[in-house]
Formats: structure tokens, C-alpha cells, sequence
């Protein structure tokens, strides 16, 4: 097909209709993705040759990616409310702020290290909504809390809630995760550094910013290191938990060494250990299942897959016939996560923490809490499906590397991850939307794929911090129900900066073609 402006805006057509009902009409992403969704398929089927066949085959492919996601997402909030159910968060949450005085290292352990730790497990706008009123219970103002914990969970968003974001970028690009962890991790790990100076400074000012810079410093060194080495080797969805749990242990021992008197905490041992026990057993799990022999050979042999047979548009464009996405569902991480909280339910029981009667309300709350975020991946990976079968994608990715060229589509290429995730709300949905668009982008540029995607998932991570659903919960948790335009316009200074540092890092990385 011929590619002009006409042919342009008709494949751009149910992204820039997402985009509009979402900012313009303030839909949610279930209901704008339903209906660009039944766009796309109009358009497919009147504009670029798709027919019903084509229409039917990629939305059994979309579900099965989007099945690769929704494991995740659905364990990882099912763990979480479980914890919420037993108490657990906010006895942890208690014994934080026993801790210390200094504005500065408060900000360091509720304002960044927490929140990232929440993000590690379960994501979803919780590491605000949890640990922005904690902060205010230490002094903060409600803006200065809402504003560190925005900023301070942001670096892990890609590989925090079960590592769903990251899964989500695989799924639509079919890349390895060992190929796109490296450059993924390394951006991350400098924006880690940077949000925690940033957390500091809102803290504290330049005083804070000055008295923390060494353990901002060795915080970030553990964050980013331990990022790097978990998720290239294979672990990416404990990549941001183990860090951060690390970080909060060596961050706490530096504060009781530098502590005078020390106050005892009303959370006790016991109370304390079983409330670290659900990551304890979720990390163990994770390296047994991913560096055991026999559970990574084994058990991984079980697994699921469609063979799809061609399939052609009427303008010749030609899908070749092979397998859709293999889900191993005995090594999924969603069924590790799965096991981890089903373990962590029977010691809770056994502990009188959790009755049976909590494991039905468990169930409940997470499938009505699911139920917005499933429609919304299935019908957004359905957009991407039928776009990619149908060269709608082809032609986007055209058009944009004409419009910016090889030299400047490194620096507005994380713009493009952050305006899908401020919108969505959600890195995944972002990724689900433009990952596809930016691999065939930099294919056409000549670009690192690599670097691209890691742009496009590390500014879905820093737009994700802007979004106005994420800021509107934390919002309704500090009391400021009337004021989240004031509290986005101080958080979208820091976002965009934070953006746009992406962005001068991925044109450094692929100067350097250091991937």
C-alpha cells in the first residue's frame, strides 16, 4: 500500500481515538479499548484487506498473549490483597516510621524505598496510596508525600508488580527477555539514583539532598546492581523486590548505627517476621523454580501453544503459518506467585491471622479489582495484534521515522512510552500499545531494537508516575480530593525531566552502540 498522510492517519486512527476519549472524554481503558478496539477492526477490514478469518485468528493470538500478562497481573494483586487482608502492609508500614527523625532519611526509606518495595510486589497505585499517608504521619505535607512516593517507585515500575510490564513488552515484540533485560535494567538503575536524590530534595531541600547523598548513593548502587543481575539472569519478577527489600535492611542498620536513643518499636518480632514472610517465601521460590535443573527442564516441558495456520490480507500481506505464544504453566512466574501466596495463606491460618472464611473475600477482591485491568489488556493487545497483521504498523512506524530521523527518534522515543502510560495509566498498556511501533521503528532507523524498547518501557515507567489515576487514589488517600491539578503539576516537573533524561540516555547508549 502507498503511504501517505490519508493512509497515515487511517492506521493512526484507533490510537488517536484512544487517546481522545481517554484525555478528552476521561473514559476508563476497558471502555476506550472496547471501542478502539471495534475501530481498528473497521478499519482493518475496509481499509487494509483484513477479513473475518484474519479478524477471528489474531484475536485467538491476542488472547493467549494477553493470557501471558493477565497471569501475572491477576497473582500479583491476589498476593497483595492478601497481605492487606492479613495486616500485614500496614505493620510494616509502622515499624518504618519508628525508625527515625531526619526528614532525609525518612523520605529515603517511605518516600523511595518502600514504595519501590510495594512496586516490587504488587504495583497497581498501591506504593502511593499506602505509603503517601505514612509519610504525612511523620510530618510531610500531603504534596510533599504524594510527590516522593510518585517519584520514588517510578524506576521500578518495568520490573515491579511481578515484572507484568516487562512480560507485557515480550509478549507483544516476541523478544527474549535476555535480549531486552540489559539496556532495560541500566536505564533503569540510573533513573533509580536519580529519583532517589530527587526524593531527598523534596524531603529535605539542598540540606537533605547534601546529608543522604552517600547512602542515596550506596542505595542506588544496590537497587541498580541487583536489578541488573536478576533480571539478565532470568529473574526479573523479583528484580525490583530483592533490591528493595535489601535496600530497606541496609538502609534501617544505618539508621539504628546513627541513632542516639533508640525507641522501641510497638510492631514485635514475631509480628515483624510473619509480615516479611509472603516475600520470603515468593523469593525463594523464584530462584528454586528458575536455577533448580530440574524444575526449569522438567517442569517446563508442560506447556501450551496454538499452531496458527497463514494468514493473508487482500493487499498481499502474508502472515506466516507457525505456533502462537507457549505459556509453561508450571514455570509461569504467575503460578510461582500463585503458590507463594497459597503458602503464605495456610501459615497465616495456622498463625490465626487468616481465617478461611479471608481466603473467599481474598478471591472476590481481587476479581472485582481485575476486572478493569483485564478488559483493558485484552482489548489493547487485540489493537496491537490486528495493526501488526495488517501493516497498520508497518505504516505507522514509517511515518514517524521520517517525521524524526535516526538522530533525534532516540530522545522521543521514551515521550512516546510516557504519553501511552500517562494516559492508561499503566507501563504494560503503554507497552501493549507502542512496543510493536517502536521495534519496527528503530528496525527502519537502523537503531538498537534493544535500546528502543528500553526507552519505550523506562518511559512508560516515568509517565506512569504522572498518570491522573495513579495521582487522583493518592490523592483520595492524604485528604486532597480537590486539589490533584495542583499535585500533577508538581509531579509532572519531575516526570518530564525524569522523561527526558531517558531520552538523553538512550541517545548516549545507542551513540555508543553499547547494545
Amino acid at each position: 500500500m502507498e503511504i501517505n498522510l490519508f493512509t497515515w492517519l487511517l492506521a493512526a486512527g484507533p490510537i488517536i481515538l484512544f487517546l481522545i476519549v481517554m484525555l478528552g472524554f476521561k473514559w476508563g481503558g476497558s471502555r476506550a479499548g472496547a471501542l478502539s478496539w471495534l475501530v481498528t477492526v473497521v478499519v482493518a477490514l475496509l481499509f487494509f484487506g483484513a477479513n473475518f478469518d484474519l479478524v477471528a485468528y489474531t484475536y485467538i493470538k491476542a488472547f493467549f498473549l494477553s493470557l501471558d500478562v493477565l497471569l501475572i497481573i491477576w497473582t500479583a494483586l491476589f498476593l497483595f490483597i492478601l497481605t492487606e487482608q492479613a495486616g500485614t502492609i500496614t505493620k510494616i508500614g509502622s515499624w518504618l516510621t519508628d525508625l527515625t527523625t531526619d526528614k532525609a532519611m525518612q523520605g529515603i526509606f517511605l518516600g523511595w524505598l518502600f514504595p519501590s518495595f510495594l512496586q516490587g510486589m504488587g504495583g497497581f497505585g498501591v506504593p502511593v496510596a499506602v505509603a503517601a499517608p505514612l509519610l504525612v504521619s511523620t510530618g510531610f505535607n500531603p504534596i510533599q508525600a504524594l510527590v516522593m512516593s510518585s517519584i520514588g517507585h517510578a524506576w521500578g515500575v518495568t520490573f515491579g508488580s511481578m515484572a507484568s510490564s516487562f512480560q507485557s513488552l515480550m509478549a507483544v515484540t516476541n523478544l527474549p527477555g535476555e535480549l531486552l533485560a540489559p539496556a532495560t535494567s541500566l536505564i533503569l538503575g540510573i533513573l533509580a539514583f536519580v529519583s532517589g536524590l530527587l526524593v531527598t530534595y523534596v524531603a529535605d531541600g539542598f540540606k537533605g539532598l547534601k546529608s543522604a547523598f552517600l547512602t542515596t548513593t550506596l542505595i542506588s548502587a544496590i537497587l541498580a546492581g541487583g536489578q541488573y543481575l536478576l533480571s539478565t539472569s532470568g529473574l526479573w519478577i523479583i528484580a525490583v523486590t530483592v533490591p528493595a527489600l535489601v535496600a530497606l535492611i541496609v538502609t534501617y542498620l544505618i539508621i539504628d548505627l546513627r541513632r542516639s536513643s533508640k525507641t522501641p518499636s510497638q510492631i514485635s518480632q514475631k509480628d515483624l517476621l510473619l509480615s516479611f514472610l509472603p516475600y520470603v517465601i515468593l523469593v525463594s521460590l523464584t530462584l528454586v523454580f528458575n536455577l533448580v535443573g530440574w524444575f526449569k527442564t522438567t517442569l517446563s516441558q508442560v506447556k501450551f501453544a496454538l499452531i496458527f495456520p497463514e494468514i493473508s490480507t487482500s493487499l498481499g500481506d502474508v502472515t506466516a503459518a507457525g505456533p502462537g505464544r507457549a505459556i509453561r504453566l508450571l514455570t509461569h512466574p504467575g503460578f510461582i506467585i500463585f503458590l507463594s501466596a497459597m503458602i503464605t495463606y495456610l501459615v497465616f491460618n495456622l498463625a490465626g491471622i487468616l481465617k478461611k472464611t479471608d481466603l473467599t473475600v481474598i478471591f472476590k477482591r481481587t476479581g472485582k479489582s481485575s476486572i478493569s485491568t483485564t478488559i483493558s489488556i485484552l482489548t489493547m493487545v487485540g489493537i496491537a495484534t490486528i495493526m501488526s497483521h495488517t501493516q497498520m504498523t508497518e505504516i505507522l512506524a514509517l511515518g514517524i521515522s521520517r517525521a524524526f530521523g535516526r538522530t533525534v527518534f532516540p530522545l522521543a522515543s521514551p515521550f512516546i512510552g510516557a504519553l501511552g502510560a500517562f494516559i492508561t495509566g499503566s507501563n504494560s498498556n503503554s507497552n501493549v500499545l507502542f512496543a510493536a511501533l517502536q521495534m519496527r521503528t528503530a528496525e527502519l532507523l537502523g537503531l538498537s531494537v534493544p535500546v528502543i524498547l528500553a526507552a519505550q518501557t523506562a518511559g512508560g515507567a516515568m509517565g506512569s508516575m504522572m498518570a491522573p489515576a495513579k495521582v487522583i487514589l493518592g490523592c483520595a488517600t492524604v485528604g486532597l480530593g480537590n486539589k490533584e491539578g495542583e499535585v500533577i503539576g508538581k509531579i509532572l516537573v519531575y516526570g518530564v525531566g525524569l522523561v527526558l533524561l531517558t531520552g538523553i540516555l538512550v541517545m548516549v547508549i545507542n551513540g555508543y552502540g553499547i547494545f
